[in-house]
């Protein structure tokens, strides 16, 4: 979406749709963009797997973890048992390198906002603290950190 459309927006979920086989630098730059994108706030299901179809894309994410760093760009943890992505040891990564996690349901509807749990446990096996996930802070420090 072009720029004055982000602006508008509370919050910005940047996540990969498409072009899944590129190669390592191509989709590494796609994402490292999206990072360097004012407008976006949180980068979703950083690598992409769907667990028992698909691999996630071969994206280094070190190096888009030292980009989300150096943004204040959060990371989600997808809940969805389909994804789980971050996992916890980039879970674990990324807290080490001061980027905020998401935890997110990845939910399109109500009947899967429970998935939760999932996020929270990834959470949990990569020792994260509520001073690590964005969506645990208090209505003004949240706010601070979307500004």
């Amino acid at each position: 979406y072009p720029d004055q459309i982000l602006s508008r927006a509370d919050v910005v979920v940047a996540s990969v749709h498409s072009g899944f086989k590129q190669e390592r630098e191509k989709i590494t730059g796609r994402i490292m963009a999206a990072i360097e994108n004012p407008h976006v706030d949180i980068i979703g299901h950083l690598t992409g797997r769907l667990i028992g179809h698909r691999s996630g894309y071969d994206v280094d994410v070190e190096k888009v973890i030292k980009k989300a760093a150096e943004n204040n760009t959060a990371l989600e943890i997808n809940s969805s048992p389909d994804r789980l992505d971050l996992d916890e040891f980039n879970a674990r990564l990324a807290a080490e390198y001061g980027v905020m996690l998401a935890i997110n349901t990845d939910a399109h509807d109500l009947r899967r906002m429970d998935e939760i749990i999932y996020g929270i446990a990834v959470s949990r096996r990569a020792w994260l603290g509520a001073d690590n996930i964005l969506n645990t802070k208090e209505l003004p420090e949240l706010l601070s950190y979307l500004r």
